[in-house]
């Protein structure tokens, strides 16, 4: 079967594509990520995506070429090739077929037998209001020519169960001893032999359905659509909204996330004696065509009986690759916004207090966190980046806020948010995502009754957690951090570093709460490249005597020395900030407990003066260094960054070997970025010693070869705080707190003691 009328894909053309396509995703902000078992592309024959901006169809060519090295074939409008230009003539080249193509399935069947893939948008056309499934949860689309809802499209059901009853029709046809048989169908279907077409044959036919998530989405206006305007003065409406929505996903820093769903088979949705029928009448067929025709007109019983029953697999077939499809939404926070929104109006809340909102916002997300039928955003995986929903600080909350104030569609005051009569009313298909993007993320969410499970126990739960529930999420966070740091600074670029670490104690923050505890929580803070397992068997005392106590995990601690290599010393105080909030809700006051850096971060944090402060236990402070190369730490990290600057080299000195006295619990690799925030970090507690005002007792030892011994004196000297002791513990070991020498730990215990009574 050859392509007529000069479809031939053009392999030049489709490799310079290729080639521009990756110039271009250097250039644009559209951040293309794939997921999914990156297999199913080599294993499946039609890949099906929806479709939200013009700009994508030719990035599912783009994907499986550099995956799988195959050519695609795709469907496009006839209308692009009734002439002879430059663009119908591109289309032929990167394998475009138009949609009236009189022998459109038959030519994309023998496409597939070659090897190549065919790429289908079954919803016909862009779907801007995300609206595809009905209230009966029935699934269609607004198609634009009938100016009403109609069903998906059906070719690429079509298109699987013909080929697959082809390739069956082939086998069998082998079964028989009919070889006459297998060299007519390949020569029909202009394949090179009767070993190509059986190889093909034996290949189960798979569709694979793709969902595109676009995150966030902008109204904003863009140079691209000023462009347009200076070059066609009066654009339509309609276009002058497609080029702000894609201009801003395209100039923008926008997620386009491309999941790859469970392949669809089609020889699975026959019963029985569907496939014993069919199987007796396929030898009756004599031309690729009447594969993929409806023959229900035919005057045998049984040839109508078995095309009655494609007909009704046909839809099987496109209702569960539509399901597939959309169940792969990529979930972010302005999807849950958005349904938080319209579930509170359907209660006839038309406003919410700021604060409850936040809860609710914060609890949903935790919610659909336990839905494993869910993909999250990864902005909703990793809590550096939702960590500030409840007190209403999240950067997507408020890029979300700052489009529906906008729109006119939410109005905030200092305490409320207030949900305006816009979001209930009807827009244009072409104007709905400039005026009502809430409900444009709700659509498109719709499919996914996890998600409105979800936000609908948050509304509930919102009146009734505790503070101490909202803790244990909180701390959950903590958790759900230290995984996300670990498996991120596991990839291969950093394994020559993380092969060399020695640290085998697990990373992970610890909170222990008694069942009948004393009213002081104690928050315990480990040292520089360590992590909370320098104080866990402290922290397992303290539990026994009653308290609450919680490890902090410093960033970038615990981890890699490669995620130590991307924190500032502000990033190891909000560490401690967040311990101590998540604290407040076990105890009616506090103590920091601090080693080494660890303790300077807590006084620091001591300087803020946070609400129930009782207390700070210093153990081996550091002020002054007993390496005095420190001095040079500015200089060479001042030095690493310009390398890095100006060439792809990592700097002269990244990391520095560190000869510690735990290797366990400690990075051997210590990062120059590392030791330069800390230098920072002393510099600026200095600043603020005297701005600490509560109790504070300061454990030090004689000999300390890390920290200079004389550091504990000067901040006992510095500090504001009218109550303040020095013990020095004669050691000459760095870790006395952790190895508990001279007591140390019992001296911690004796000042929690004093501060309880």
């Amino acid at each position: 079967m050859d392509l007529d009328q000069g479809f031939e894909i053009n392999p030049a053309t489709y490799e310079w594509s290729v080639r521009l396509f990756t110039l271009l995703r250097k250039v644009l902000k559209v951040n293309v990520k794939l997921h999914g078992e990156e297999e199913r592309i080599d294993e499946g024959d039609i890949l099906l995506f929806n479709h939200f901006a013009r700009f994508e169809t030719f990035i599912p060519q783009y994907l499986i070429y550099r995956e799988t090295g195959a050519y695609c074939r795709s469907v496009a409008a006839g209308e692009f090739f009734y002439g002879d230009d430059a663009l119908s003539n591109y289309l032929r080249d990167v394998g475009a077929i138009p949609h009236d193509h009189p022998r459109l399935l038959p030519l994309l069947a023998a496409e597939i037998l070659r090897g190549r893939k065919v790429i289908v948008f079954p919803e016909g056309g862009m779907v801007k209001d995300r609206r595809v499934q009905n209230s009966k949860g029935d699934y269609s689309v607004y198609s634009r020519m009938a100016d009403a809802r109609r069903k998906h499209h059906t070719g690429a059901a079509v298109l699987a169960i013909g080929l697959d009853l082809l390739k069956k029709s082939v086998l069998r046809a082998q079964e028989r001893g009919d070889m006459h048989c297998v060299e007519e169908w390949a020569q029909k279907l202009g394949l090179s032999g009767t070993e190509t077409l059986l190889a093909a044959a034996r290949r189960p036919t798979l569709i694979v359905p793709a969902n595109i998530t676009f995150y966030p989405i902008r109204v904003s206006e863009n140079m691209l659509r000023k462009g347009a305007e200076l070059l066609k003065r009066g654009l339509s409406r309609r276009l002058s909204e497609e080029l702000l929505i894609e201009g801003n996903i395209l100039l923008k820093d926008t997620d386009m996330d491309i999941r790859l769903g469970e392949p669809v088979p089609p020889s699975e949705r026959w019963s029985w004696w569907e496939q014993r029928l069919t199987a007796s009448i396929m030898k009756r067929v004599e031309s690729p065509e009447a594969f993929f025709e409806d023959q229900t007109a035919q005057s045998q019983w049984d040839t109508r009986l078995v095309w009655f029953g494609i007909r009704r697999g046909v839809n099987r077939v496109r209702d569960e690759y539509m399901h597939r499809m959309y169940s792969g939404v990529t979930v972010n926070l302005s999807h849950l916004a958005s349904r938080t929104i319209l579930a509170n109006l359907d209660r006839g809340r038309t406003e919410v207090e700021r604060t409850v909102f936040h809860k609710t916002l914060y609890i949903a997300v935790k919610n659909v966190q336990t839905e494993s039928s869910v993909h999250l955003h990864r902005s909703l995986k990793n809590p550096e980046s939702y960590v500030g929903i409840v007190e209403g600080e999240s950067p997507g909350l408020a890029q979300f806020l700052r489009t529906t104030t906008s729109m006119k569609l939410v109005e905030t005051t200092s305490d409320i948010y207030r949900f305006l009569p816009k979001l209930l009313e009807e827009h244009e298909f072409d104007q709905i995502r400039l005026e009502n993007l809430v409900e444009v993320y709700a659509n498109e969410t719709t499919p996914i009754p996890a998600v409105k499970r979800a936000v609908k126990r948050a509304i509930d739960m919102a009146f009734k957690v505790t503070q101490e529930d909202l803790s244990r999420m909180l701390f959950d966070d903590e958790l759900i951090a230290y995984a996300w740091d670990k498996q991120y600074f596991s990839k291969p670029r950093y394994a020559k570093i993380n092969r060399q670490e020695t640290a085998m104690a697990s990373g992970e923050p610890f909170l222990r709460v008694p069942s009948k505890r004393k009213a002081l929580g104690v928050v315990l803070v480990h040292g520089f490249l360590a992590s909370p397992a320098e104080v866990r068997t402290l922290g397992e005392r303290l539990e026994a005597d009653g308290y609450a106590v919680l490890g902090v995990r410093l960033k970038g601690h615990g981890t890699s020395p490669w995620d130590l290599r991307e924190r500032s010393w502000q990033d190891w105080l909000e560490s401690v900030r967040r311990g101590y909030d998540i604290m407040s809700a076990f105890a009616s006051h506090i103590c920091m407990v601090g080693f080494s850096t660890g303790a300077a971060l807590s006084l620091r944090l001591a300087a803020d003066a946070p609400p129930g402060l009782a207390g700070v236990a210093s153990v081996a402070a550091p002020l002054k260094f007993r390496n005095k190369n420190m001095v040079f730490v500015p200089l060479v990290h001042g030095a690493n960054r310009l390398v890095r600057w100006v060439s792809s080299f990592e700097g002269i000195m990244p990391f520095r070997q560190n000869d510690s006295e735990h290797p366990n619990i400690n990075y051997r690799n210590m990062p120059l970025r590392g030791l330069y925030e800390l230098r920072r970090m002393v510099d600026d507690l200095q600043t603020r010693l005297e701005d600490v005002q509560c109790p504070v007792t300061a454990i030090q030892g004689t000999d300390d070869p890390v920290v200079e011994p004389q550091s504990a004196q000067l901040i006992v000297e510095r500090l504001g705080s009218k109550e303040k002791t020095l013990t020095m513990v004669p050691s000459n070991r760095h870790g006395i707190l952790n190895e508990d020498i001279g007591g140390t730990q019992g001296t911690v215990l004796a000042f929690l003691d004093t501060l309880s009574r």
